[in-house]
């Protein structure tokens, strides 16, 4: 007599093939999760003396600090006076404002009254050369630089007396080997927050920024398979930034004739929201140029924003960055927290049977303790224990937040930056919009107004 064939017990193969591969991509985020932590142990938590920083003058290589200024950033003065006290012996400060009104200028005339010695100076008045108002008000400070090696400093930075010195080091360290490395194109410093006001989006800002920002930061820097530079603060030579134009396609080191009227320079990047990023891609791609991390940070305090100001702020971002490197926008989801955590713990139920909500305990505290331990690490000391509970806290909120984020930043292309509404086109090109901004709304609140507008003036000069 036939038996009666038994239904087919066997796992499907799809269901299985999923989990396999959630399990894998797990694997691989903790991997670098735990790079970027090991980069920072071995690298933050040591900084040695640059051998410069008491090198005879004439024996190191000249640097021109540029800082551009627009308004009282939050801890305005001890972030340019930091730049006053670099122990290095052969530099100039070059302070730039767009504005002769600028509530910036008699800080900046300060600091040069307070430090007569250092060859310090303010240049008054923008040239405009693109829609973005940094580069305008840096053009003609990068123009009249005395030397080739820029460092290029938001206002909003304050830095190590050393940090001057082990950039230049790490600049200059590619020419001196044997045989000799692909150079060092730019040195850059990882951003390091701190949250003074208290605000509900300053604190989660200063926990992304100082955690798992930092981390994937370190970590990709560390496998430098490509370029990823934030703009705060960076190194680089003028003569190599001359060559570029912004096109990311590799170039011959002599011009040809077809692109002899083609923008070169800092000039060419004025049509770029993300001038920081851009430059060190073009560093990159166009010239077969490397970057370089110092191990010093690039201390940024944030003032007053809200919750709604934080959104606005990554909203912005990832729109500019999806124009730039759509693949990895659009896998960035599957690198957060919550959905990678997710993922794997569905795999692990249905390939060992363990229970979800083990897993979960344990990944979270896992992958606290690792942001928590990078945070040691730029620091230079743990998380203060009277800041614990509300670091933890805005820790949680980002990592609700970042999904949501990624959404309404997915359905539009218009962001506004400094009071000023742009629409992001190609390669992270942006246009100017006719509306200024300040009615902008959203999911949260309406923008607060600031005055952040950049005009040009009719005479330009020099503040001496």
């Amino acid at each position: 007599m036939e038996t009666q064939s038994e239904p087919d017990q066997s796992p499907s193969l799809l269901t299985f093939s999923f989990a396999i591969i959630g399990l894998v991509w797990y694997i691989v985020l903790w991997s670098i999760g735990l790079l970027g932590c090991r980069t920072g142990r071995r690298r933050y938590r040591m900084r040695p003396r640059s051998p410069l920083a008491t090198a005879p003058s004439d024996s190191i290589p000249g640097v021109t600090i540029l800082r551009p200024l627009k308004g009282l950033d939050a801890n305005l003065y001890e972030n340019l006076e930091s730049t006053f006290t670099q122990e290095y012996p052969n530099f100039e400060i070059i302070l730039s404002v767009a504005d002769e009104q600028d509530q910036a200028l008699p800080v900046a005339r300060e600091l040069i009254s307070k430090y007569p010695s250092i060859n310090a100076r303010v240049i008054i008045g923008e040239e405009v050369v693109g829609v973005n108002p940094k580069v305008n008000n840096l053009i003609r400070s990068y123009r009249e630089a005395t030397h080739d090696i820029l460092w290029v400093i938001d206002s909003g930075v304050s830095v190590a007396p050393g940090t001057l010195a082990r950039s230049v080091d790490l600049l200059e360290s590619s020419t001196r080997t044997k045989p000799p490395k692909r150079r060092v194109a730019l040195v850059h410093h990882v951003p390091f927050v701190s949250a003074p006001e208290g605000f509900l989006g300053s604190r989660i800002e200063e926990a992304f920024l100082n955690t798992n920002h930092a981390k994937m930061y370190l970590a990709i820097n560390t496998v430098s398979i490509e370029s990823c530079v934030v703009g705060k603060s960076n190194l680089y030579r003028r003569s190599d930034l001359e060559r570029v134009n912004g096109s990311l396609k590799p170039r011959a080191h002599t011009v040809s004739d077809d692109d002899q009227d083609c923008t070169r320079g800092l000039a060419a990047f004025g049509k770029f929201l993300a001038e920081d990023n851009m430059i060190a891609s073009a560093l990159w791609h166009e010239l077969d140029l490397r970057h370089d991390l110092s191990c010093d940070v690039a201390h940024n305090a944030i003032g007053n924003m809200s919750l709604s100001d934080y959104v606005w702020r990554r909203v912005r971002w990832i729109r500019v960055r999806k124009h730039m490197v759509i693949a990895a926008t659009i896998l960035e989801p599957f690198t957060e927290n919550l959905i990678a955590s997710s993922i794997a713990a569905a795999s692990l139920w249905y390939l060992f049977d363990i229970p979800v909500w083990l897993f979960l305990v344990v990944h979270h505290a896992a992958w606290l303790w690792v942001d928590l331990d990078v945070y040691e690490s730029l620091a230079g000391h743990p998380l203060p224990a009277d800041r614990r509970w509300w670091f933890i806290s805005a820790w949680c909120l980002r990592e609700l937040l970042a999904l949501p984020i990624w959404f309404l930043a997915m359905l539009g292309n218009e962001v506004i930056w400094r009071g000023k509404k742009y629409e992001v086109l190609r390669a992270g090109e942006v246009k100017g919009t006719l509306s200024d901004g300040s009615n902008h709304k959203g999911l949260f609140t309406r923008w607060r107004q600031r005055d952040y507008h950049y005009q040009p003036l009719p005479n330009n000069h020099y503040d001496t």
